[in-house]
């Protein structure tokens, strides 16, 4: 950064504190109101301190990346021209201890730091600009670190422009970087990441599964972490079951979270799996074993074995099947092998234990039929999620057969959107739900990550009030913002056919949609190759 540069950003942050004064003053009622409200006006006055606050908070965070890349910077510039190894080690090592005792953090944070700092002032400028203007917090820029580690120069590049230059030619959709919470923001940006990575994901998943385990970790009071490191496929398909079979469980006698159902459902899950373990050498048996209580509980988990299928597809959908009891079981078991065993599916028996084949989640159905196609005028493929097309008489017999989950999910032929059903039905058809799904991702409210399999529709506009039943009057919803919608004055925006809403607070403050950041397909060459001759016979 330039003298200039760094004077204007120094003189933004002098104007942020002037600002930030007399919001202080108003918040705490010591200056004349603007308002007719004096509480509203000092409730104004917090919110709008608080974006000062959080602007302010990233211009200090970009002056602290420049002041310690330059200490870095500094340090070696002073160092001996022909510094050798060791000293080049221990030069590093005291670069670390003096930022550590600086800023009175640990030597590995502040080795972080150092790290972060000097990807930021080197390969990161629009990262950084966006700090210096305070547009983006410190959070997500550390996130444009990690996701761009792995990046060649002009990847990581690709990936700056994608989410903070408006004028590049394919920019991303949907409200501003710095809008998302950083965890959403992540969620983009790996995306990206996954889609335009130089090795392809089909490599580096090959070399990743190789990596799957399982970890036992003990913790205070009586407690324990058990965590997974899965294919993406098999820890979705266990999530969803496990969260569908939890949803299932609640009800107005029970008295457990959702979040310790969860927890209880996937250790009655595992704990009656039927593990088989080989007779040890001295010839006792040493088999382990869960007593149930008069209640059905082995160890404070419902302990009645069940089954259940679950599928993981594109929109992350799942279907379950319970027993009297309520509990799914049948999740699939921990894979072992090879990367090419994992990804066949085979996996081989183990000394002591029989880890069987691990299944894959089964794509659940749902089909997208052109209108044209579902009354037989052409013979145009419909789709089928997570297979691909399907004849058109297939779909046309789905249909007749009266499937629901595919009566009414028709593409429009002009623009390929599904079709609305105007006011035949209150009821949302299962179709809709999937596209809805397929629209939203998340629960549409700002910065939530509940995923849409745990979501609810509702109408943007109420049916009593004239609303229909239609994709762009409705949206996804978590319970805890379903109800918060219904008993406050947080208001939903109007949406559209491939655009969640946005929301506008009680205060007025509009919020924008965050809708996934969808890419066109990669079309393949020979397809490219015939269209061109095509266009050329047309001249």
């Amino acid at each position: 950064m330039g003298s200039g540069a760094a004077v204007e950003s120094m003189e933004a942050m002098m104007a942020s504190m002037a600002a930030l004064a007399v919001l202080a003053a108003r918040s705490e009622g010591r200056s004349e109101c603007t308002g007719q409200d004096p509480l509203r006006d000092q409730a104004d006055a917090c919110l709008e301190g608080l974006e000062v606050t959080a602007r302010l908070e990233a211009m200090l965070a970009a002056r602290k990346v420049r002041f310690t890349a330059g200490f870095a910077n500094v340090t070696r510039a002073m160092s001996a021209p022909e510094e050798q190894p060791h000293q080049r080690l221990a030069r590093e090592m005291g670069v670390v201890a003096e930022v550590a005792c600086a800023l009175t953090v640990s030597e590995r944070s502040a080795s972080a730091l150092l790290a972060e700092s000097h990807q930021l002032t080197t390969t990161l400028p629009l990262t950084l600009a966006a700090l210096d203007e305070g547009s983006m917090s410190f959070q997500h820029a550390r996130v444009m670190v990690d996701e761009a580690g792995s990046l060649d120069p002009a990847g990581a590049a690709a990936l700056e422009a994608r989410f903070l230059d408006p004028d590049a030619p394919d920019p991303a959709q949907g409200c501003p970087a710095g809008e998302l919470v950083p965890s959403r923001f992540r969620q983009k940006a790996r995306t990206w990441r996954e889609r335009h990575h130089p090795v392809s994901i089909e490599k580096r998943h090959a070399k990743c599964v190789l990596d799957r385990r399982l970890e036992y970790v003990p913790d205070r009071d009586g407690m324990a972490w058990l965590s997974a490191y899965l294919p993406a496929a098999q820890a979705a398909g266990i999530w969803n079951g496990v969260t569908a079979t939890a949803r299932a469980l609640q009800g107005p006698a029970e008295g457990r979270t959702m979040t310790q159902l969860r927890a209880d459902v996937a250790a009655k899950l595992l704990l009656s799996a039927g593990f088989t373990t080989s007779s040890p050498t001295d010839g006792s048996t040493d088999a382990a074993a869960a007593s149930s209580d008069a209640d059905g509980v082995a160890g404070g988990v419902p302990a009645t074995s069940t089954s259940t299928s679950t599928s993981t597809s594109t929109s992350t959908s799942t279907s379950t099947s319970t027993s009297n009891d309520g509990v799914a079981g049948g999740v699939p078991a921990t894979d072992g092998g090879t990367g090419s065993d994992v990804l066949a599916g085979r996996v081989p028996a183990t000394d002591g234990v029989d880890a069987g084949r691990v299944p894959f989640p089964a794509a659940q159905v749902l089909v997208t039929v052109p209108v044209f196609a579902l009354m037989g005028l052409t013979d145009e493929p419909a789709d089928l999620d997570g297979y691909g097309p399907i004849p058109a008489s297939m779909a046309r017999t789905l249909v007749a057969d009266g499937a629901s989950s595919f009566r009414r999910v028709l593409l429009d032929p002009r623009d390929g959107a599904p079709l609305e059903i105007g006011r035949e039905s209150y009821r949302i058809p299962p179709a809709m739900r999937q596209w809805l799904r397929l629209r939203d991702g998340k629960c549409s409210f700002p910065g939530c990550s509940n995923q849409s399999l745990d979501n609810e529709a509702d109408h943007l506009l109420a049916w009593a009030h004239g609303g229909t039943t239609g994709i762009t009057n409705l949206e996804s919803l978590c319970r805890k913002h379903h109800r918060l919608k219904h008993t406050t004055a947080w208001t939903p925006t109007e949406a559209g056919k491939d655009q969640p809403p946005g929301w506008t607070s009680p205060t007025g403050r509009h919020y924008a949609s965050e809708h996934p950041d969808w890419e066109p397909p990669q079309w393949p060459t020979q397809i490219l190759d015939e269209l061109k001759i095509l266009e050329e016979l047309k001249r």
